[in-house]
């Protein structure tokens, strides 16, 4: 991930409410998925591996994140225990055609998260982050 990418979600960060974090944490997820692939197709197996671990570490924290006291919680949770399972096995077969099954996976669950965060009205985390 470029540096100019980090500040931007850095950025976003400091000024999103609950419901686009959401959405933030998955761009971020998005965005080493597609490190990972990247890395894959000019050869670099390092880049790929450590791409596909930090997209490994995103899918943990949001299974971490979970409030199983709601229903949906359950469904989500298995949808990232795949996602992770696929990126699991993009590192066995060292192939990046499961990253790419992973990010469709995912955007089912981003559009719907998109559409929530829209309907989200709450004040922003932080404050004074100018």
């Amino acid at each position: 991930m470029t540096q100019e990418k980090k500040q931007e979600f850095t950025r976003r960060l400091s000024c999103c409410n609950r419901g686009e974090m959401i959405v933030i944490i998955y761009d971020i997820l998005f965005a080493y998925l597609d490190d990972g692939i990247q890395a894959k197709e000019a050869g670099n197996y390092e880049d790929f591996k450590k791409a596909v671990g930090l997209s490994q570490q995103v899918i943990c924290r949001l299974m971490d994140d979970l409030d199983f006291s709601y229903e949906i919680s359950n469904s989500l949770f298995s949808e990232y225990q795949f996602v992770n399972q696929l990126l699991s096995m993009a590192i066995c077969k060292n192939t990046s055609k499961n990253l790419c099954d992973a990010k469709k996976v995912l955007k089912n669950l981003y559009d719907a998260f998109v559409e929530a965060s829209r309907q989200d009205t709450s004040e922003p985390f932080m404050s004074n982050t100018q």
